[in-house]
């Protein structure tokens, strides 16, 4: 029997756990039957020339467990209640369906949109200042947190935002959120229910698209210009839309701006029908050509923006760190459902970012990306257009960290892009972004990571071979 084989001394599992295994294999398998009687624990030490205190602590685990049963003078038996196994060769489990998310937690392809300059980030003053806030740390570290977000952080955000957004607002009206996905569950599940119809861009960014059609709500494609999201179109639609999803400062993915008389049409009709409008701000810090457009929630009277923004694209993804601004008569409500929702980031990650911003390192990291993702997207242009003028016309916006270039008749984006992903660059289709058709063809790429003119002329020219 496998029970009295001597155990391997050699192997990193304890002697006392090899002879578990085996006498629960024997059992499972049907080798040992209910009833059965098993060597006592004197016997069989002797018999594998062990400890008796190694025998007993794999015989106390079994008893434990249900396998075996003590009957005092009559010696310790398999537990008469067990099943007898209908096959001793347990059934192999199913291989688990395979999953690619979005997020893969590996290296990021080259062109990977949303992803800032990883190589740029100030990693020594960042250890630094995590160190200090570790060794700084009190009670409040240690208890349930509060689950608005840390304070320190709330207060550094509502100085910048008014600084920087144009946004007055109080650190009560901040919520801080596990991403930007987290923004829109808390929102969702504080003032929006299933079958409520919202405008959403189109095109639009997908991963949110994705969050409303999952949450049974029902969104209405309103086409963007160069003047941004088509209200009047919006109107036409949907007039008593619930919602409106938009990026005004920096669409995405066009990259064009809602222009002013649009943005107050835009409040004005969610003033009129009480309707909420879900501002994206997602990398509006960064722009080439003049100051920082205002946000849309800097124009707002009447209470009807709910503000999103996150640390994912002007510090790093990894920090899981973004924050919803509501108007102050939603304070309470939201602050209960985020409690319910206990949608907490961590202490330490939100304290160390409220330090980066209070102590200005914050600033001086957004003015050094601006000029080295200006340099950056002119070294990535220019290799494109030296290399394929005439079959890509590259579109350049004011700001932004991605480029769309625009096709050439005859260039199906979407097969692009699959080619491109297998051969290790992250191209996106435009025409993936559209929910109605017809959809533009066109390639997205993120020039943040280029970090030289030989990498940029490689990626042209390996994207030339994608067109062939």
């Amino acid at each position: 029997m496998s029970g009295r084989e001597m155990p391997d001394r050699a192997n990193a599992v304890p002697v006392f756990r090899q002879l578990y295994v085996r006498y629960r294999d024997a059992i499972s398998s049907g080798q040992l039957k209910p009833g059965d009687r098993v060597p006592s624990v004197r016997a069989l030490a002797s018999e594998l020339n062990l400890a008796r205190g190694t025998v007993e602590a794999a015989y106390q685990l079994l008893i434990g467990e249900g396998y075996l049963e003590t009957r005092g003078p009559a010696g310790t038996i398999v537990c008469p209640q067990l099943s007898t196994p209908t096959s001793s060769i347990p059934p192999a489990p199913p291989a688990p369906a395979a999953y690619n998310g979005i997020h893969t937690g590996r290296a990021p392809l080259s062109l990977q949109m949303g992803l800032p300059a990883l190589d740029a980030f100030p990693r020594k003053t960042w250890t630094r200042l995590a160190s200090r806030v570790i060794q700084q740390g009190g009670l409040d570290g240690m208890i349930y947190p509060n689950p608005q977000g840390d304070e320190a952080l709330r207060v550094a955000l509502t100085r910048y935002l008014a600084i920087s957004r144009g946004i007055a607002c109080t650190p009560d009206q901040v919520f801080i959120c596990a991403g930007y996905r987290a923004c829109l569950e808390l929102i969702s599940r504080s003032v929006l229910k299933a079958g409520d119809r919202g405008w959403f861009e189109d095109p639009g960014y997908f991963l949110a698209r994705r969050f409303f059609e999952e949450t049974h709500t029902r969104l209405v494609p309103v086409p963007v210009d160069e003047q941004g999201l088509c209200v009047d179109v919006g109107v036409e639609r949907a007039p008593d839309a619930r919602f409106a999803v938009v990026t005004p400062s920096h669409q995405s993915p066009l990259g064009v701006s809602l222009s002013l008389p649009r943005r107050q049409a835009l409040l004005a009709w969610a003033s009129d029908q009480r309707s909420w409008i879900i501002e994206d701000d997602y990398d509006s810090e960064y722009r080439y050509v003049g100051r920082p457009l205002p946000a849309l929630k800097s124009l707002d009277t009447q209470g009807r923006v709910l503000y999103t923004g996150t640390f994912s694209k002007v510090l790093i993804p990894g920090l899981r760190l973004a924050y919803l601004v509501v108007p102050n008569e939603q304070v309470a409500h939201f602050a209960r459902m985020a409690d319910a929702l206990q949608n907490h980031c961590p202490q330490l990650l939100q304290r160390t970012t409220a330090t980066f911003i209070e102590e200005g390192h914050f600033a001086r990291h957004l003015k050094r990306m601006r000029s080295l993702y200006a340099h950056r997207r002119t070294l990535l242009s220019d290799a494109l257009t030296a290399r394929l003028g005439e079959r890509m016309q590259l579109e350049l916006r004011a700001g932004g960290m991605h480029v769309l270039a625009g096709l050439a008749d005859g260039l199906e984006d979407s097969a692009i892009a699959d080619r491109a992903s297998r051969a290790g660059l992250a191209l996106q289709a435009l025409s993936e972004w559209y929910q109605d058709a017809p959809a533009r063809q066109g390639l997205l790429m993120g020039f943040t990571n280029v970090k030289d003119a030989d990498s940029a002329a490689d990626i042209a020219e390996r994207i030339a071979g994608l067109l062939d």
